[in-house]
């Protein structure tokens, strides 16, 4: 199991290297503006679209393969047995708590005690 996991987070973050690379180097569409008001062949203003190239969809493939490993890191994350979470707090005890203090009835004042002093 924690092999799978192992190599499930490489996987992971093999792709988003390499996605974030593809995602740089390719070409925005705003990029033919310039082209489309004046100097250019570009057929809309944004430029001409045609169907997907090798890198658009190499990069769909591994924004599909960082989300399917993300979701299953979660799963594993979730599932995996509290006893073993490894946490540091996992052996401290509470400490008991304090019995509370006894409570005294207050005893009414009379007399003089109840006229404010100014």
């Amino acid at each position: 199991m924690n092999a799978l996991l192992t190599v499930l987070l490489a996987v992971q973050m093999i792709s988003a290297v390499v996605m974030v690379g593809l995602i740089l180097i390719q070409h925005g569409k705003g990029a033919d503006m310039g082209a489309a008001f004046g100097s250019g062949g570009s057929g809309s203003l944004f430029g001409a679209t045609g169907s997907a190239n090798f890198l658009s969809r190499t990069t769909a493939v591994l924004a599909t393969v960082f989300f399917v490993s993300t979701l299953l890191l979660a799963y594993f994350g979730v599932a995996r047995p509290a006893a073993s979470s490894g946490s540091v707090l996992e052996g401290v005890t509470a400490p008991a708590p304090a019995a509370p203090a006894p409570v005294v009835p207050a005893v009414p004042a009379t007399g003089a005690a109840q006229i404010p002093a100014n």
